[in-house]
């Protein structure tokens, strides 16, 4: 009897097809799985690591009194939240999250949010729709992207960090532009490149042009500004204008994210934004380890500090060895290698070597930019980073 090749037959055709292409492209990704917490040194299959490739920039993962306060939450709420926040799973501690974070950001309110995606997708799309415009960066992150695909509006991305063409596209929309019809977005530290936002230029040009100004601080939180505040206070910006997105999973080294601005906008998320109303809240174990972590970095200041001592080590000998950071500002320390499959080689002889740093590649990052991207943390020892930069400068130097 002859089969017949069913639909689904075609589809998983396919797959494989697209799996061998990634596999013969270096575009393959495989998860690394670690056995211990997000610490300088972990363990991957169990052998030790050099953790190079963290978020967990102040080392809060795992701090004690984070730990702390997310067992005694467990143990005086219970687990899950049950529900989304408007219907039941709004609890004391996510109340108790957006009164520390509003506090934390200088606005009037915050607004508790599931993931950095989660926030992006649920702000930008209930900022902005048909018929309006977003003023995108080139950069931005994934969720930024598409978050302005979802909303619908007509997007301009204009090319990373060039005000002059930015200012080019808001004077060509001009008779478009109004507070409520036109939005530029920006990353604060961007992801992968490690650079930051001209956050005065961009705010000058919101309010020369009347848009509205968001800007995403995930990379930024707990970690720029003398407070850890984020990129505005970095650029010493006190504009209540400017709609504050940022991580908790980052800096903070716990989970979800937030919104920060006026308390007309949070009042107006709650009702607009999606990805907020249509999600089970986050468990209050979250919002109350999350509320310790900034407790942490506004009352130890020495750990931010211990962060950027060792970002300023890492930087000088890694470029001492000759070695292409691209334009890198902060603790996210981009290795240019170029081709997707080299960098892919390079990861893995590292990993060998007990280095754990991932390969970018596209569509990360544009074609031709694939990369080592390394994260440092406050509590790296200055032993590991100088091995580190050995090794990274002879697996590099073999490789070219």
């Amino acid at each position: 009897m002859v089969g017949i090749a069913y639909p689904t037959d075609k589809m998983m055709d396919f797959i494989e097809q697209e799996l061998s292409r990634l596999q013969d492209t270096g575009l393959y990704r495989q998860l690394s799985f670690i056995d211990s917490p997000q610490e300088p040194r972990v363990k991957i299959n169990g052998k030790e690591t050099i953790l190079l490739c963290s978020n967990n920039y102040l080392g809060l993962a795992n701090h004690p009194k984070v730990k702390e306060a997310a067992i005694s939450a467990i143990e005086k709420y219970g687990f899950g939240s049950g529900a989304s926040r408007l219907v039941s799973g709004n609890m004391e501690p996510h109340r108790g999250l957006e009164e520390r974070l509003a506090k934390f950001k200088g606005s009037e309110a915050a607004l508790v949010f599931n993931s950095g995606y989660h926030a992006n997708i649920g702000i930008i799309s209930a900022l902005i729709g048909r018929g309006d415009v977003v003023f995108s960066d080139k950069l931005n992150h994934a969720s930024i992207v598409d978050a302005c695909i979802l909303s619908r509006a007509e997007i301009k991305r204009y090319p990373h960090k060039d005000m002059n063409v930015l200012e080019g596209l808001l004077k060509k929309h001009i008779s478009h532009l109004t507070p409520h019809t036109s939005l530029i977005i920006t990353d604060g530290i961007f992801s992968m490149d490690g650079d930051i936002a001209p956050l005065k230029e961009l705010s000058e040009l919101s309010e020369r042009y009347g848009c509205m100004l968001m800007i995403d601080d995930a990379h930024a939180t707990g970690v720029l500004g003398a407070n850890g505040k984020g990129t505005p206070e970095h650029f010493g910006i006190d504009n209540p204008n400017i709609i504050q997105m940022g991580t908790l999973g980052k800096g903070l080294g716990c989970f979800g994210a937030y919104a920060a601005g006026s308390k007309k906008l949070i009042d107006y998320l709650i009702n607009k934004a999606r990805s907020f109303i249509y999600t089970t809240s986050l468990p209050p174990s979250v919002c109350a380890a999350s509320i310790v972590a900034i407790d942490i970095v506004e009352n130890e200041p020495q750990i931010r500090q211990d962060l950027w001592n060792r970002v300023k080590f890492f930087r000088e000998g890694i470029k001492k060895a000759g070695i292409d950071i691209m334009n890198s500002e902060t603790q996210i320390i981009p290795i240019f290698i170029g081709k997707a499959d080299k960098a892919v080689r390079i990861s893995k002889d590292l990993l060998d070597k007990g280095i754990f740093v991932q390969a970018i590649r596209p569509p990360t990052v544009p074609e031709g930019t694939s990369r080592l991207r390394i994260t440092l943390m406050a509590n790296h020892s200055l032993d590991d980073l100088k091995y580190a930069i050995d090794t990274i400068r002879q697996a590099v130097t073999t490789c070219r």
